[in-house]
């Protein structure tokens, strides 16, 4: 990967790309720090206590901890990766989306520019959600999040609508500046743009995991245990991003016999090919649904006063990392969406009918229902062994933390299976990228 960087770096577009994208990472980051106006929360809105396994956690990593501030780039990426999440099930719903999906370059650009609209939409729907919670809610020291007027009290009348309306648009101007970034970089720089800005928030809050990992380590003055445990961690997250790696790179491949044809004077077909099929042909994305259900339940817990021992306080208590049935519902969940989205992605009786079309087939497989099937078996055998793998990078963090409880040496893994699987899953499609486009500039043709 770094020899893949500097090879790039020799050649004068590849360099300017890379330092376009470095620019935009740069003014991200910078964004993500600064305040929003009339909003104080220096001190941080969430502990770390108060926001585990809630949404809250989720939106503190997606967005490098600017969540956690109150900065302009607060919501960062999300409302746009939401957008893009149901404008993709809704072009599998609605038949006027399909029809735009299937029409080339003009139908996808409608798509986008409807999926941009939404993103504003969402991004001001959950701007105002967010205002009414810095507005009731308040810090450790007692104090709320919104500034107040000189005299110490609360905006009222015109003055509070005012800074409402100033705080809900900051924060959904953030949000449709993030995505301009993201099409930005898509378009004169490396790399899909929501990813590096996803990479670049998740690649922020590494400095802090060390310093809790080194903390522990310092630990083991008072408990020895963390001298080994301390280390371990270490190793446990090497050891799961090359696991990720091994995983992404692995497929099944489906092979395809094209039979011989004359077109005029020359003969095509007659070659023997494959289909390619990742194991984990979903991605993050049964992570990613399976954390956001999951965490629905702390966070609305976090907005009602729940009397302890009622049955609402146990039915809460369930979905908190700590009880044995958030694992097994995390790990049903995770199979649920990949199953649903393998069967988005990929449509075995399409797949079929482009083979025959194209006068291939599978080897001792009939054309048609039979070559359907076949592929329907293998997607499904395929889907499940990758939401298996997924489970193990999900659930570990959480089973890791268990384990250190129960023997008395509570030791949490911050950076989650879902960080770690967005930064290497990035990480290999930017490196793809840069291969690809050099390959590009040095073919010679076919004269040479």
């Amino acid at each position: 990967m770094i020899q893949t960087i500097i090879n790039a770096w020799k050649i004068a577009d590849l360099r300017k790309k890379l330092l376009y994208t470095a620019l935009i990472l740069l003014v991200f980051r910078i964004g993500a720090a600064i305040p929003v106006p009339f909003v104080d929360a220096a001190s941080g809105i969430f502990s770390t206590s108060a926001a585990q396994g809630t949404f809250m956690e989720y939106l503190q990593m997606m967005t490098g901890d600017a969540f956690n501030y109150g900065t302009v780039f607060a919501l960062s990426i999300t409302p746009y990766i939401n957008s893009s999440i149901i404008m993709q099930l809704l072009t599998v719903a609605i038949p006027y989306l399909e029809r735009l999906q299937k029409e080339g370059e003009e139908g996808r650009k409608k798509i986008a520019s409807i999926t941009r609209v939404v993103t504003v939409v969402l991004g001001l729907l959950q701007s105002t959600a967010y205002y009414f919670y810095l507005r009731n809610q308040t810090g450790p020291d007692g104090k709320n999040f919104l500034m107040k007027d000189a005299a110490g009290n609360p905006f009222t009348g015109f003055a509070a609508v005012f800074q409402a309306i100033v705080i809900i648009l900051c924060f959904t101007a953030g949000t449709a500046l993030i995505m301009w970034m993201g099409e930005r970089i898509n378009e004169k720089g490396i790399g899909n743009g929501i990813s590096m800005i996803l990479f670049a928030g998740i690649v922020s809050r590494i400095p802090a995991l060390v310093t809790t990992i080194w903390s522990y380590f310092e630990q083991g003055v008072n408990v020895p245990a963390y001298y080994a445990l301390a280390p371990i961690a270490y190793i446990i997250m090497l050891a799961m991003i090359a696991y990720i790696v091994w995983m992404d790179n692995a497929e099944r491949r489906i092979p395809v016999q094209y039979a011989k044809r004359v077109v005029g004077r020359k003969m095509y077909g007659g070659q023997s090919t494959h289909i390619p099929i990742k194991v984990n042909m979903s991605g993050v994305m049964p992570v990613i649904f399976a954390s956001s259900i999951l965490s629905l339940p702390p966070t609305i817990q976090m907005f009602v006063n729940v009397k302890e021992g009622s049955g609402w306080a146990t039915f809460f208590k369930i979905f908190t990392a700590e009880h044995w049935a958030y694992a097994i519902i995390y790990f049903v969940l995770i199979l649920f969406f990949a199953y649903f989205y393998a069967s988005i992605q990929y449509n075995p009786i399409e797949m079929a009918n482009n083979i025959r079309k194209q006068s291939g087939a599978i080897p001792g497989i009939r054309p048609g229902k039979p070559t359907s099937d076949y592929i329907g078996k293998i997607l499904s055998r395929i889907t499940l062994l990758g939401a298996l793998m997924l489970c193990v990078v999900a659930l570990f963090p959480i089973v890791f933390s268990q384990i250190t409880a129960a023997c008395n040496v509570p030791m949490n893994l911050s950076l989650g299976g879902t960080s770690i699987i967005i930064l290497v899953g990035v990480a290999l499609e930017t490196v793809k990228q840069l291969e690809s486009q050099m390959m590009m500039r040095h073919y010679k043709g076919f004269l040479d």
